[in-house]
C-alpha cells in the first residue's frame, strides 16, 4: 500500500473543503465580519495545511492500485467530514463535538437531516459554509479531486471507475475520462439556472444560492427554520420541485437532452418508471392529505403531495408541511420512495430507480419461466438485453441494503431511539433523505436523538452515499494481510 499517493491525493479533497471554507470568510467580511469569522478562518489555515502538506514532500505518483483507490475514496469522505466538523464546533452554539460531526456527515452526503432548532440563528458566513458541504458532497468528493487531478492518466480512470457504479456510467455515450466532466457540467448548469430562477421568483441572493446549492445536490439544507414554507410562494415551490426532479434523473441523459437539443434521450424506460411512481406515490399522499383535513382543497392537497414526494423521492429534504402533524401511514407510503429514490447518475441517493426496475424485471422473469419453462427469458432495459451477469451484482445490493437497514434499525432501538424513528430515520439516512417523522420531522430536528443514535445515523449516511461496497473493501482489506502487505 503505497500511502504517499493516497495522502496525496487525499490532499486534493482536503484543498476543495478549505477553498469554500475561504470562500464563506469572504461572506462573513462582506457581512461586516459576523461572529464565525474566526472559526471559519482557523478552519481554513488548519483545513489547507493539512491539505498542501503532501504537495510539499510527495512527489507526483500516478500510478494507483485498485486496493489504493479504494481507501483514496473512503478517507477523501471521512476527512471530509472531520475538517468540514471544524467551523461548526469552533463557532460553538448548539454545536457540541457530536453535533458538529452530525452536521458535517449529513451536508457532505447530501442527506439534509439537522441538529440545529433554530437555523437563523446562524451567522450567514457559517449558514454559507452549511450549503456549501451540500455543494461539495453533491458532485461528489472524489469527483471534485479527479476534476483537479491534472491529464487524463490511468489513475483518473481509475478512480473515475471505482467512484461511479456501473449503473451510473451506463448512461453516457463518451469515453469513461470524460465522463466526470459531463457529470460536472450538468451540475453547475443546475446550479446556475436554479439560482437565477429563486432570484426571479423573489429571493434574496443569499437565500438564492443556499437553495440553488442545496437542490442542485438534492441535499434539502435551507438558511430558514421553516424551509421552502418561509417564503410563502407558489413560484418558488414550483421551481424547486422543478429542480428537485432534473437533478434526480441521469446527468448523461439531461446532457444528451441539451446537445442534441431533443427530448429523445428522456424516452428510456428508467425514466418513464420513475416519473410513473412519483405521479402514483404524489396522488395517493395528495389524497390522504386532503382525506385527513390537513389541506383544505384537493388542489393543495395534491400540489403539497407532489412537493413532498419529490422531497422524498429525489432525497432532497426540504418541506412546505410539518409531517409530524400526518397520520403515520402516509408517512410509511413514503417511506417506500425513501428506500428507491431517483436514478443512478444523479444526485440522488437510496437503492436507485434503475437497480429496482431491474428487480421487478428479474421477478417478472422467473415467474415467467416458471410458468412456462420452454420460453425464452430475458430482461430487456429498453432495447438492451441484459445478461444474469450484468443483473445478478444490483439484485445483490439491493439485498445488502436490506440487510444494512435491518441492522440500522435494531442498532438504533437498543441505543434508546423510539420504535418509529428507529426505522423510518434509518430509512431517511442511509437514503440519504434527510428529515424523519414526529420531532425528527421535517420541522423538526435530531438534536434531540441520544448520542450513539448520532453515530448510527451517520454511518448510514457515509455508507448509503458512498454505495456500502467502497467501504466494505477498506474494511474487508483491514482484515485481509495479503491486502495489508
Amino acid at each position: 500500500m503505497n500511502w504517499k499517493v493516497i495522502s496525496r491525493n487525499v490532499g486534493y479533497a482536503l484543498l476543495v473543503s478549505a477553498l469554500f471554507m475561504l470562500l464563506s470568510v469572504g461572506v462573513s467580511l462582506l457581512g461586516g465580519r459576523d461572529s464565525a469569522l474566526a472559526a471559519l478562518l482557523i478552519s481554513f489555515l488548519i483545513t489547507f495545511i493539512v491539505g498542501i502538506f503532501p504537495f510539499i514532500f510527495v512527489r507526483d505518483t500516478p500510478a494507483i492500485t485498485l486496493k489504493e483507490g479504494y481507501v483514496i475514496i473512503c478517507l477523501s469522505w471521512l476527512l471530509s467530514f472531520i475538517f468540514g466538523m471544524l467551523p461548526y464546533a469552533l463557532w460553538g452554539g448548539p454545536f457540541t463535538l457530536q453535533n458538529a460531526w452530525f452536521e458535517s456527515v449529513s451536508g457532505f452526503t447530501t442527506t439534509g437531516a439537522t441538529i440545529l432548532d433554530d437555523i437563523e440563528a446562524l451567522p450567514h458566513s457559517l449558514l454559507f459554509w452549511r450549503a456549501s458541504t451540500h455543494f461539495i458532497g453533491g458532485l461528489g468528493v472524489v469527483v471534485f479531486l479527479l476534476l483537479l487531478i491534472p491529464g487524463s492518466n490511468q489513475m483518473k480512470m481509475r478512480l473515475t471507475n471505482m467512484e461511479l457504479t456501473s449503473l451510473s456510467r451506463g448512461g453516457y455515450s463518451t469515453r469513461t475520462n470524460k465522463t466526470v466532466y459531463i457529470f460536472a457540467f450538468v451540475y453547475l448548469g443546475l446550479l446556475v439556472f436554479s439560482f437565477i430562477s429563486y432570484l426571479l421568483a423573489g429571493m434574496s441572493p443569499f437565500d438564492a444560492v443556499c437553495h440553488a446549492m442545496s437542490v442542485s445536490a438534492t441535499g434539502g439544507f435551507s438558511s430558514r427554520n421553516l424551509s421552502i414554507a418561509a417564503f410563502d410562494s407558489r413560484w418558488v415551490e414550483g421551481i424547486t420541485m422543478f429542480f428537485m426532479y432534473l437533478s434526480s434523473l441521469h446527468f448523461g441523459i439531461i446532457y444528451l437532452a441539451v446537445v442534441t437539443r431533443s427530448n429523445k434521450p428522456y424516452d428510456n424506460p428508467v425514466v418513464k418508471f420513475y416519473t410513473f411512481w412519483v405521479l402514483v406515490m404524489a396522488l395517493i399522499v395528495g389524497a390522504g392529505l386532503k382525506g385527513n383535513g390537513i389541506c383544505p382543497t384537493w388542489g393543495d392537497a395534491l400540489w403539497n403531495g407532489l412537493f413532498e414526494t419529490l422531497c422524498v423521492t429525489t432525497t432532497s429534504g426540504f418541506a412546505i408541511l410539518d409531517n409530524a402533524e400526518w397520520p403515520l401511514w402516509i408517512v410509511m407510503v413514503l417511506m417506500f420512495s425513501a428506500v428507491m429514490c431517483g436514478s443512478a447518475g444523479s444526485t440522488s441517493g437510496g437503492v436507485k430507480v434503475d437497480r429496482v426496475l431491474l428487480f421487478f424485471k428479474a421477478l417478472g422473469r422467473r415467474v415467467n419461466a416458471i410458468l412456462h419453462p420452454s420460453s425464452i427469458n430475458e430482461v430487456r432495459l429498453g432495447k438492451r438485453v441484459l445478461r444474469e451477469e450484468e443483473v445478478a451484482p444490483h439484485i445483490q445490493y439491493i439485498a445488502l441494503y436490506g440487510l444494512l437497514l435491518a441492522l440500522s434499525v435494531a442498532a438504533s432501538l437498543f441505543v434508546g431511539v423510539d420504535h418509529q424513528n428507529s426505522f423510518i430515520a434509518s430509512v431517511t439516512s442511509l437514503g440519504n433523505v434527510g428529515p424523519a417523522y414526529g420531532a425528527l420531522g421535517t420541522m423538526g430536528s435530531f438534536n434531540s436523538v441520544p448520542l450513539l443514535g448520532k453515530l448510527v445515523f451517520t454511518l448510514d449516511m457515509f455508507l448509503g452515499r458512498i454505495e456500502i461496497y467502497p467501504v466494505l473493501a477498506v474494511v474487508a482489506m483491514i482484515f485481509d494481510k495479503r491486502a495489508r502487505g
